[in-house]
């Protein structure tokens, strides 16, 4: 019986990562619309265990999450400068991402992890300089819109 149990908890756990995506994000200089200092998914749709690597495909970039802008038991990150960094999604809700020497001039993403937007108004106090701010309040918008169009259930004649 011992056999069994372990048996069945290797055989959980080596299926479980294979749920788990990884999606790369890239720090860019300038991207193919031309606009500059951003990151190539600026809402960044995930799921708890996915990992979301950030990758300095041009110098001068970091990604690291902002203060009080992540759900509750998440744990933040920061990146070194041109250096990649993973992000290991445990929690639902919204991350804010900023590469911490281009926030104010826009360069910030959003993380949406499920359908749980509970923590928006955080994201909206947080303290991003600059355009960056003005992109992240967008981006919430935006993630607000998409689940609500998500949810609506579709009219139909049957």
């Amino acid at each position: 019986m011992k056999r069994f149990a372990t048996a069945a908890l290797l055989l959980t756990a080596s299926i479980s990562p294979a749920f788990a995506e990884t999606i790369e994000v890239e720090m860019l200089n300038k991207n193919d619309a031309g606009d500059r200092m951003v990151f190539s998914q600026e809402l960044i749709r995930a799921e708890v265990g996915d990992v979301i690597r950030f990758v300095p495909t041009d110098k001068a970039h970091n990604a690291q999450s902002v203060k009080n802008a992540l759900p509750a038991g998440q744990e933040p990150f920061r990146g070194k400068m041109n250096q990649a960094v993973e992000y290991v999604v445990t929690e639902t809700g919204l991350t804010a991402v900023i590469c911490a020497p281009h926030q104010s001039m826009g360069m910030v993403a959003l993380v949406v992890v499920g359908d749980d937007l509970s923590n928006a108004e955080q994201i909206l106090d947080a303290r991003i300089p600059g355009k960056g701010g003005k992109k992240i309040a967008d981006l919430v918008e935006e993630a607000r819109s998409t689940i609500a169009a998500e949810t609506v259930e579709p009219t139909g004649n049957s």
